[in-house]
Formats: C-alpha cells, sequence, structure tokens
C-alpha cells in the first residue's frame, strides 16, 4: 500500500459540489485501481450535503479532501487541484463517474513510456441510472486524429484524462470560466504546443443524465464563443465558419432532442456496440461501491 508520506506519482483531481448520492462509488473505484501509488484530491465547492463527510469516511490516507465552504466554480477548483497535486502526472475524474480498475496502471504505464505525450485520454462507456447502457463516446487515437476537426470538437472525455503535471501548470483552466465548456477549451487552446492520444481500451464508466436542454445550450454557446475566439487569433477562417455551421446543427438537434419521446437523439453520438466484458466490467464496478 502507498505511503501518504511519499510523494505519490498520480494526482487524481476530483471536483464535487453535491455529489454525495454517487461520490462514494467513484472514490471506491479509484481505491481498487490496480496501481496504488496515487493520490486523490477531493475538492469540494461548495456542497450543501455530505460529500466531503463521506470522502473522509471511505478511511483511505491517500484520499486528500479540501473544505472552504465557497462555491468557486469548476474551473478554480481544478486549478486549485493542479497546484495542490503532488504528482508527477494529474488524471482527472468527476464524482459521478467510475474507473475501471486497470484505467491508473494502463494510463501511468503508457505515458511513462511515451515521453513525447502530454495528455491522454481513454475511451469510455456510457451509462444512465443503474442498468442503463447508453454507448461508447466517440474515439480517435492520434493527436491527428483527435485534432483534425476542431471545429466539431476534440474527442477526448474530460473524466479520463491523465497527463504531464507540468502540461496542466503550463496551461491552466481559464478564468473567468468557460462555463460546461472549460475542458474543450483547454484542449484547443493547448493543442499547437501540445501532443494528445487516448488509449482505444474501454476505462471508465461515463453517468449520464437525462437530456438537460437548457445546460447543453448554455455550453454550446460558450464552446461556440471560445472557438470562435481562438480560431480569429489563429487565422483559421475555415474552423471559423465550420464551428458557426456545426453550432447551428447542432443546436437543430438539441432543440429535437428537447421534443417529448426525442431525447435519444441527443444520444446518437454515444451510441454503439458494446462489448459483452466491458458491460460486465461496468456492471461489476459499480456492485462494488454500493
Amino acid at each position: 500500500m502507498f505511503n501518504e508520506v511519499d510523494r505519490p506519482l498520480v494526482s487524481v483531481l476530483l471536483p464535487v459540489r453535491n455529489g454525495g448520492a454517487t461520490i462514494s462509488v467513484a472514490l471506491e473505484s479509484l481505491i481498487r485501481q490496480s496501481f496504488s501509488n496515487f493520490e486523490v484530491l477531493v475538492l469540494d465547492d461548495g456542497s450543501s450535503d455530505a460529500s466531503a463527510n463521506i470522502a473522509r469516511a471511505m478511511g483511505d490516507p491517500r484520499i486528500r479532501v479540501f473544505v472552504d465552504d465557497l462555491n468557486r466554480g469548476l474551473a478554480a477548483r481544478l486549478n486549485q487541484g493542479i497546484q495542490l497535486a503532488r504528482g508527477e502526472y494529474i488524471a482527472r475524474m468527476d464524482a459521478d463517474d467510475v474507473c475501471f480498475i486497470d484505467r491508473l496502471k494502463k494510463q501511468f504505464e503508457y505515458l511513462h513510456s511515451h515521453p513525447e505525450i502530454d495528455l491522454l485520454a481513454t475511451r469510455a462507456v456510457v451509462f444512465r441510472g443503474v442498468d442503463e447502457l447508453v454507448g461508447l463516446l466517440p474515439f480517435r487515437a492520434t493527436h491527428e486524429e483527435i485534432c483534425a476537426t476542431p471545429w466539431r470538437g476534440i474527442p477526448m472525455p474530460h473524466p479520463t484524462w491523465m497527463g504531464k503535471a507540468s502540461w496542466f501548470r503550463k496551461h491552466g483552466y481559464r478564468t473567468p470560466e468557460v462555463i460546461r465548456a472549460e475542458d474543450q477549451e483547454l484542449l484547443l487552446r493547448a493543442a499547437p504546443e501540445s501532443r494528445y492520444a487516448c488509449l482505444e481500451q474501454v476505462l471508465l464508466g461515463y453517468r449520464q443524465g437525462s437530456f438537460p436542454l437548457r445546460k447543453v445550450l448554455l455550453a454550446r454557446r460558450q464552446l461556440l464563443r471560445a472557438q470562435l475566439g481562438l480560431f480569429y487569433q489563429r487565422r483559421q477562417w475555415r474552423n471559423w465558419s465550420l464551428a458557426t455551421t456545426m453550432f447551428t446543427v447542432k443546436i437543430s438537434v438539441d432543440l429535437l432532442a428537447a421534443l417529448p419521446g426525442c431525447d435519444k437523439l441527443f444520444f446518437l453520438r454515444m451510441s454503439g456496440f458494446v462489448p459483452h466484458d466491458v458491460e460486465r466490467t461496468l456492471w461489476q464496478v459499480l456492485s462494488r461501491g454500493d
């Protein structure tokens, strides 16, 4: 077992706001990792529930809980975690998702053997509730493939990220916050000076709630504003135009998905066959957190 007085190799940032219903399952999936040399930084953002107490009650010395009773926003909390992290690598995790047992091991081994890579994601399976599979999130493997269509978005699921701590400290999250698009803004802004990659293996379960139209529209607007600003600075006029067109298309689909019985339109990008071993592993991880 990793000794908390040693410097960990990996620091996992887990921001939370009122995540008491799911945080124990998320933390349990981390505690059971086959790779043990890590710390978890639970960054509470002014929760009014017992999120912080639940994290403390896990009883694992690798879990560090930070509470100041303020609601500073997600980007501020992530930047706080980046500065507090002691690991050589920093990983992301959300309080409602779950890691498969080899996630940290596979990512650490890949980054250690590929020093040219700054940020590594993995494939993720999407689920709803405790018994509904949605599908797999879009996947691209290499930096060139990942960054080929920046006007559409960069397919690197943020809860699967692990990268060099130096990369996170160099680029950081933008403040004031790009609400609900902070990760995409960071990827777009850092891409010209970075190398990204994504593992083909599914190593995370991504919890998807119901279709939240207002939040989705806010995310679309914030991302478009960030895209247009960056593409303008870089004189990437084709990307500027395509981002505007894609925004219009996505908004049209979102409005249709908000109609009764049509929410499946929103989840089309998450569709696809889920291998039986991935499905079985997901339900096993979820059941162990009960």
